[in-house]
């Protein structure tokens, strides 16, 4: 069997390879999914993802011990399903600063990369429903929209983000990222936008696209430098497929170093350490892991004012039927419409905070759940200074990998993190949340000193979901790709994902790596770059001039 361009994952950067290289009609294309495909309803209603973190359709991977947070081990979710992370994730669309790609560009020698070189590429993308402007477009296959069902308490969050002297911003895409806000949802029809939906459904009946599921990579074949093909393991056993043009590895900022590593593509030491034959040794492969960090702050409410209560019985079906019969209520919502960004460094480049007000206590896999109705804010900081790394656990294709993001190995992140967390406490505590907020029930009240909150934090931490950066792009010894997403030694190869970012953007991932996506293929298909934007842009955002300014 054999195809001109095989695509290893049909997450985000997946979906929209196999949609744009397939609209040459002269080459077939071939979308592996290891996942099944996205037929539940849970995965188009916006509050499925409340069932998302917490093993609907994830690899149920977790990290290593991690030996800078009391030896904490995290759940790590990644999706395993048609549409990846797309497909689970809370639906926000969020595509970082300015400063992000700018700094990939000047520091990281990706030239090209540049915010203004990829600024068409995010407009290219989106259908926005509210939004044309410099930074935005509508037309293109991912619907973007505002919330449809916010409650009260998101506007008052929103009055106590002022009352602390964050400013109201009403586009954190736009010409300025820092404040609070509603986020704009990849949601079209008051359904989830997924990456599937956005791409792939449209264009079913194309004759020159295969899409299967079910079908995991297990390597990468090798005919001297050269990639020619992949072996997948179905349930019906072991195959061999051919790409007469390319191999395109998308399977994540976890699953392409796997499958990499897998294919004896890597740091050598490591591949024989682990039973390997080394193919082509590359060091780069699976190191430069970056995520953000997540702390969280936990209220009780003084009444039913978040969804919390709509998980008795009565309260599910009648929230099932609304959503049924009207598209609102509960069900339409993302759980997490609310939040923004700001400084806990006062001197950093950006914003190096954002937060997510959830509509409720325990949304997430592992967060502790009120008796009573709750409401969450989440904060994380953007720019971490900690590297870590993906390696293999067995020569097995089928062993889950050694995930260790290194949380904290640098202790400036702590430093930040806890600000984060101190600043997302304040907010729950101005006048405009009063009505509305109880009591703090976590940290608590009694944890106040820089040590309690490190241990509070080792222990409740979470994930943001957000790697990047272990296929690293760009020309010094540690990078895995060139500019073109090639590997670099190896021909017919190319890494397209959130993996070759050299650095984490300040944001969530989903738009950045459809960015990503839809900047590779008119690189593999020779197409010229779409024209830079030219306009006018703020490159320094409101932000206070001391820490004591905003308490």
């Amino acid at each position: 069997m054999r195809f001109d361009y095989i695509i290893t994952g049909a997450g985000p950067a997946g979906c929209v390879l196999a949609n744009r290289l397939s609209e040459d009609p002269d080459v077939n294309v071939l979308l592996l999914e290891a996942g099944g495909g996205d037929w539940n309803p849970l995965f188009h209603m916006p509050a499925g993802f409340a069932k998302m973190t917490k093993g609907v359709a994830s690899w149920g991977w977790q990290t290593v011990p991690q030996k800078h947070m009391n030896g904490r081990v995290l759940r790590y979710t990644q999706a395993k399903v048609i549409g990846g992370g797309s497909s689970i994730n809370a639906q926000l669309y969020t595509r970082g600063n300015a400063a992000d790609y700018d700094l990939w560009a000047s520091e990281d020698g990706c030239e090209g990369w540049d915010y203004r070189s990829i600024l068409p590429y995010f407009k290219r993308a989106e259908d926005n429903q509210r939004f044309a402007d410099d930074y935005h477009a509508y037309g293109g296959p991912l619907g973007v929209s505002m919330p449809v069902s916010a409650l009260p308490i998101c506007d008052a969050y929103i009055r106590a983000g002022q009352e602390l002297g964050i400013p109201y911003n009403h586009d954190f895409n736009g010409r300025q990222q820092a404040g609070v806000g509603f986020y704009q949802l990849t949601q079209r029809n008051r359904r989830r936008s997924s990456a599937s939906l956005a791409y792939l459904s449209p264009i079913t009946d194309r004759q020159n696209l295969v899409i299967r599921t079910g079908a995991r990579v297990a390597r990468i074949i090798l005919e001297g430098s050269r990639a020619v093909g992949v072996e997948i393991v179905t349930p019906k056993g072991v195959e061999l497929v051919r790409a007469e043009r390319e191999v395109l590895v998308t399977s994540g900022a976890i699953g392409s170093p796997k499958l990499l590593l897998q294919s004896g593509i890597g740091p050598a030491d490591h591949l024989r350490a682990v039973g390997v034959d080394v193919k082509h040794d590359l060091v780069g492969v699976g190191g430069n892991l970056q995520d953000h960090l997540d702390l969280f702050v936990i209220a009780e409410c003084t009444g039913d004012h978040t969804y919390d209560g709509v998980a008795k019985l009565h309260r599910t079906l009648w929230a099932g039927l609304e959503y049924l019969l009207f598209r609102s209520g509960p069900v339409a919502s993302s759980l997490f419409e609310t939040g923004g960004f700001w400084y806990a460094d006062p001197q950093a480049r950006s914003p190096d905070i954002q937060f997510h007000l959830g509509l409720g206590s325990g949304i997430e896999a592992g967060v502790e759940k009120l008796r009573n109705a709750g409401v969450t804010l989440n904060s994380a900081y953007l720019h971490p200074r900690s590297r870590g790394t993906v390696r293999l656990s067995s020569a097995d294709p089928a062993s889950a990998p050694l995930i260790d993001p290194n949380y904290w190995s640098d202790p400036h992140d702590r430093t930040m993190s806890l600000e984060g967390l101190r600043i997302a406490r304040e907010i729950f505590q101005q006048a405009a949340l009063k009505p509305y907020i109880l009591a703090e029930r976590l940290p608590g009240a009694k944890v106040q000193t820089e040590a309690e909150l490190f241990e509070y934090g080792c222990a409740n931490a979470k994930t943001d979901h957000h790697p990047v950066g272990t296929c690293k792009m760009g020309r010094g010894a540690d990078a895995v790709v060139g500019l073109d997403l090639k590997v670099h030694g190896l021909e017919g190869l190319r890494v397209c994902d959130s993996s070759v970012m050299p650095r984490v953007p300040s944001c969530n991932t989903n738009a950045p790596t459809i960015m990503v996506g839809e900047k590779a293929a008119d690189m593999i298909r020779d197409l010229p770059a779409l024209s830079r934007t030219i306009f006018s842009h703020e490159r320094n955002d409101t932000r206070p001039r001391a820490r004591t300014e905003i308490r």
